[in-house]
């Protein structure tokens, strides 16, 4: 290949721009040019591309989001819409994609795979939901984030004696919840994976206000049954009906996009450096409808089609983390 197209696809995710650099500089390395798309997919239905260069993607490293953009595209759904896409690239003698981004980004450059257009994934998601790999771009920077956050908030939560129930994102991922919740000593962590009945929660919150607990942290996952702020109103709906009024006022913080933004951690900007050359590498070498993945603490390549999630991701660590947190 002498001419290959890089795009960042669906929500942002801090490590993206060190994937992009490392694919162009690859690819500019092995004497192949490379272009960027403008946000994701929307940047082939618009035909707007660019070139990049190695001195255009200097100093991006350390820079969250993407510099050519990211989001998602309801043309891109449509058949015909995609065969123009292919005839396009074509026509620009572009022959294959590295791909950076999440489920939907990895589903659409399937469908290009399909049309015979070869495309390489790397997969970059705050979510870590991607199948086959352990651990995707911009997991750990988020969990970094939410963290901090959850930190600051406890030192509130135990001034004045509160319940902070603090929703994270990770859409119908639970990773983000689990992992900060695990790194903060929450009292307890909601996942969509793991749903709990109100009761439960009540009688948890019950039992640490009973025990002289200051506070009470509830991580809890974005596609949990309830938001942050409908598990508060169930909280305090049952204050003084368990323990005689020894438990806690609830209060809501949903921390939202702040934790796709900001500078990527040194873990994600390594892992993204590396998945960003293997990608590249992968297709200029023929490969083609493949997923970047970390597995055994090593880069590879896998056969996209033939990868599955795991399906219980979660439940053994929820449950050594419950007996910690609840004594």
């Amino acid at each position: 290949m002498r001419k290959i197209a890089i795009l960042a696809s669906g929500g942002d995710a801090p490590g993206m721009n060190a994937a992009i650099r490392a694919a162009t500089r690859t690819a500019i390395e092995r004497g192949a040019e490379a272009w960027g798309v403008w946000d994701g997919y929307n940047g082939l239905v618009e035909q707007r591309i660019e070139r990049l260069t190695s001195r255009g993607v200097a100093g991006i490293l350390q820079r969250g989001g993407s510099i050519i953009g990211a989001g998602r595209c309801e043309a891109f759904l449509d058949d015909a819409r995609r065969r123009e896409c292919v005839d396009y690239l074509r026509s620009v003698d572009i022959e294959g994609a590295v791909v950076v981004g999440g489920e939907g980004s990895l589903a659409g450059a399937m469908e290009l795979h399909r049309l015979g257009f070869p495309c390489v994934v790397v997969p970059g998601t705050i979510d870590n939901d991607m199948p086959g790999t352990e651990i995707t771009i911009g997991a750990d920077t988020a969990i970094n984030t939410a963290v901090e956050a959850i930190d600051r908030l406890r030192d509130t939560a135990s001034s004045h004696r509160r319940a902070i129930v603090v929703e994270v994102m990770g859409r119908r991922s639970g990773y983000i919840a689990v992992m900060a919740g695990i790194a903060t000593g929450a009292e307890m962590i909601i996942t969509p994976e793991h749903p709990v009945e109100i009761a439960e929660v009540i009688r948890e919150v019950a039992a640490m206000a009973k025990r002289g607990k200051r506070h009470f942290i509830v991580v809890l996952a974005e596609g949990a049954e309830w938001s942050a702020e409908e598990l508060s109103r169930h909280i305090n709906a049952a204050r003084g009906t368990l323990v005689d009024g020894e438990t806690y006022l609830a209060r809501p913080s949903v921390l939202g996009y702040i934790q796709r933004g900001g500078t990527p951690s040194r873990f994600d900007r390594i892992l993204a450096t590396r998945m960003g050359i293997a990608a590249a590498e992968a297709l200029l070498e023929g490969a083609s409808g493949m997923l970047v993945v970390w597995h055994h603490n090593s880069v590879q390549i896998a056969d996209a089609a033939h990868l599955d999630p795991p399906a219980d991701p979660w439940g053994e660590t929820l449950g050594h983390v419950h007996r910690i947190t609840s004594t």
